[in-house]
Formats: structure tokens, sequence, C-alpha cells
């Protein structure tokens, strides 16, 4: 009968129950918010699910020691999340986004990069922001980045400058990219007023294929001669392009923006969940860093329609941009030049603004893994 009490005991030592703490509590129930988020208001799904799911499967209550957590080595959990600790999965997503994106809006108006440059001044407004917050240089540049709101180049950076609060910067760049319309919306009204929200842009001109096939060679050369420390990002976004555009490779290109992708965003979305262990992840610097990230995308959208103002004051009248796609300078494709449409839509009904918008949209991506390879060159 001891025998069977004890083993009973011990059982109950290895349960979750006995190892429950409050904390794991507090995340297991953001993970089902951002679950329910993700179903019920479709705010990217592709992401929040398997970051939701993620968080659970990280703060289920375990005996230490028994190789099943994320945090303990030679665990499936560590192996897998070593795509993320490592910075081997953000290239592979690169290469997925080149692959379905399509660069004509911005080859057709080469002067909507300059819009893309404007908001990646959020990364390094929140680089100053986290100085003056006392985190150090390195820390500081990979939370700048979540300004750029591009996940697997936050994940990027933070693997190599600040792996410690790479937990806390991914979720945080996930979080506010699937909030682009809540967040952005308030800020590009205030920002506007009616006569400008009504901007009518001249349709963009048609891009031949070569056009298309060339731009993603030049691209690469040009910003990996600049920052060669963004090359793994760079290199991969545009190689996946060409794959696109080149019309020979279409096999490779619908396996870069189909299987691979789903998979490797899988990967990193429940691995990044899990990383958000209660014990590592609930401190007084994890919220500090939420609110940082939001500071730097307020920052981005916003110095993103103030530069079209800005340039609006030089151009005559018929060539002037819309300040609603201000906003889509900053990395989240397409979601940001979504929000320009609606918006300019509740104001003008026929006035269709996300052809233009995608221009500064797909400036954001090269935007933000230049600005990575910027900080990573100085801070590395």
């Amino acid at each position: 009968m001891d025998q069977i009490i004890s083993s009973l005991q011990q059982f109950w030592q290895f349960t979750g129950f006995a190892n429950f703490a409050w904390q794991n509590l507090a995340m297991i129930a953001i993970g089902i918010t951002f679950i329910t988020v993700a179903i019920l208001k479709e705010w990217e799904p592709l992401l929040l699910v398997p970051i939701g799911f993620g968080m659970i499967v990280g703060n289920i209550p375990m005996f230490p020691g028994m190789q099943i957590g994320i945090y303990e080595n030679g665990s499936v959990l560590n192996i897998l999340y070593q795509g993320v600790r490592q910075g081997w999965y953000p290239p592979l997503i690169f290469l997925g986004i080149g692959a379905m994106t399509d660069f004509s809006a911005l080859i057709s108006q080469p002067r909507l990069i300059l819009i893309g440059a404007a908001a990646q001044m959020g990364i390094f407004g929140a680089y100053l922001l986290a100085l003056a917050f006392g985190f150090a240089p390195n820390e500081a540049g990979a939370i700048g980045i979540i300004g750029g709101a591009d996940g697997p180049t936050a994940i990027f950076l933070s693997s190599k400058l600040a792996p410690d609060l790479m937990g806390a910067i991914a979720v945080s760049a996930y979080s506010y990219m699937a909030l682009v319309p809540v967040i952005q919306r308030p800020i590009m009204l205030l920002l506007t007023n009616k006569k400008e929200r009504l901007i009518r842009m001249p349709a963009p001109r048609q891009v031949s294929q070569k056009e298309k096939t060339i731009f993603p060679i030049v691209g690469f050369l040009t910003t990996a001669f600049i920052v060669p420390s963004g090359l793994p990002l760079l290199g991969m976004l545009f190689f996946g392009n060409l794959l696109k555009e080149s019309g020979v490779t279409r096999r490779l290109a619908e396996t870069a923006r189909g299987p691979l992708v789903d998979v490797v965003t899988t990967l990193i979305g429940l691995t990044v969940g899990a990383s958000t262990q209660a014990d590592k992840f609930l401190t007084g610097r994890s919220l500090l860093i939420f609110g940082l990230g939001l500071l730097s995308f307020v920052i981005a959208t916003t110095c993103g329609v103030l530069f079209v103002k800005l340039i609006n004051l030089f151009l005559k009248e018929g060539r002037k941009i819309n300040p609603l796609i201000g906003n889509a300078g900053v990395s989240a494709v397409p979601d940001s030049a979504r929000v320009s449409e609606v918006v300019g839509r509740e104001f003008d009904p026929s006035n269709h603004l996300l052809m233009h918008a995608m221009g500064p949209n797909v400036a954001g991506v090269i935007g933000s893994a230049v600005a990575a390879g910027i900080l990573l060159g100085f801070l590395g």
C-alpha cells in the first residue's frame, strides 16, 4: 500500500497541476485570446493561430529536467526553435515573400520608394527611445526593428543582436502586424484633411515582363552593395522574385510561395509562441518592449503619411500623391496597403488606392531588410 501511495505521489509531482503557477495561466489566457481574435476577427490568422497555440504549449507547467521544454537542450521543441534562434527561418520566409510579390507598382512609380524609406524612421526612432530607457545598443536595435512591421526581419535581427529578448520582440512584431487596421486608421485620419483624402493619383504605367525580370537582379546588387550585412534577407527576397518573374522556374516559385513558406511560417509561429514561457517572458522588460514596439509602429506610420504631405508641397496638381498611402510604407504586405484602400474608399468609393499603395508597401519590405542590415552592420 505504501508503494502505491509513493507511486501516486511521484506521479503527482510530474503533473502540470503540481507545477502550476498563476503566470502559466496568464500566458495560456493570452494564447487563447490570440487564437480567438484570429478566428473571429480574421486578423493575421496564419500567424496568430500558431503563435497562440504555441503560447499554450510553452506554458504547460512541467517538472524540470524532463527534456520536453523549449529551453531544454535536446528536446524536440528546442531543436525546432533553433531555426528561430540561429536565424534560419526568416530568410526562407523572405524567399517565399519574393516569390509571391509583384514589384510592378514600385517599378512603374519609382518615387514611391521614398515613402517606404521614410516609414523606416519608426525603426530608428524606437532605437533612440530604447536607448533612453536603458537598453543596451544591441538590444535597442533589435527592439527598433519592430517598427518595420516585419516579423521575420525582427526575428532575424534579434537572433543576432539580442537572443534573450527574441520572444518578446517577435510576439510584439507579429501582434502589431495583426493590428495594422486598428493602429493605422486613426493616425491616417488625424494627419490628413478631407481634401487630401480625395486626391486622385494618375494610373501607373504598364510594366513590361523584361523590366520585372531585370528588377530583382538590379535591386539586389544595389541594396547588397550598400548593406552587405542584409544579404541573407535581401538575397532570398530578390531570388524568390526572380524565380517568379523569370518565367522558367515556375515550379520553384510555386514551391517557395506555397508549401515552403507555409511550413516555415507554421514552425516560426509555434516555436515563437512556445518561447513565451512564463518565467522567461512575464517581466517588466517584456512589457516595456511591447510599449516601445507600439511607439515604433506609430512613428513609422506617422513618418510615412507626413512625408507624403511634405513632398506634395513641391508637386504640381495632377502629380500629387494621396497621403493615405503613406501608411503603406511599413512592411506589412499587403495589409497596410489594404488599409489605404479601405480608408480612401470611405471618402470616395470610386477612388482605388490599392494599386498605388502597393508601391510603398513592397518598398517597405526592402526598406526593413536594409534597415536591419544597417543595424546589424554597426551593432553586430
